[in-house]
């Protein structure tokens, strides 16, 4: 009887300790792109002669980021982890990443040589949040 009670007292704690990184960079990625959302929006009027992308665009980006925020919130908070919902936010991840690099690659946006690299520096670290993402998957 003693080991079905332990049993039972110690599989919560070990589903729990190992999505603590899967976790971890769930809200932090939370946290970088509810700040880029927010600049999106905020600053949209700076950021469009700084980066040659139109208002309208940072206005979207920035809406999108927010709803974004809001799912990969919703996933990291769970008392467990869906396996599901943290491949689906690798799969966004890695559309975003490559995405920005088409955008960049076809001057599809026209960005400024700053722009540019600003939209490859946020392709890198949505990539390196999907990357470590994956590694949180295979630790579930």
């Amino acid at each position: 009887m003693a080991s079905t009670q332990y049993d039972g007292a110690a599989s919560p704690a070990t589903a729990t300790a190992s999505d603590d990184f899967a976790r971890l960079v769930l809200k932090l990625d939370a946290v970088v792109t509810g700040l880029n959302g927010i600049a999106y929006l905020a600053l949209a009027t700076v950021l469009d002669s700084f980066f040659g992308v139109s208002t309208g665009v940072q206005y979207l980006v920035g809406a999108f980021l927010l709803l974004y925020v809001l799912g990969v919130l919703a996933i990291a908070t769970r008392q467990e982890i869906s396996r599901t919902g943290l491949t689906t936010v690798i799969a966004a991840n890695l559309m975003w990443f490559a995405l920005s690099l088409v955008v960049v690659v076809s001057d599809a946006l026209s960005p400024t040589g700053v722009g540019a690299v600003w939209i490859v520096l946020q392709s890198l670290v949505v990539g390196g949040f999907a990357a470590l993402q994956y590694i949180g998957l295979k630790r579930l």
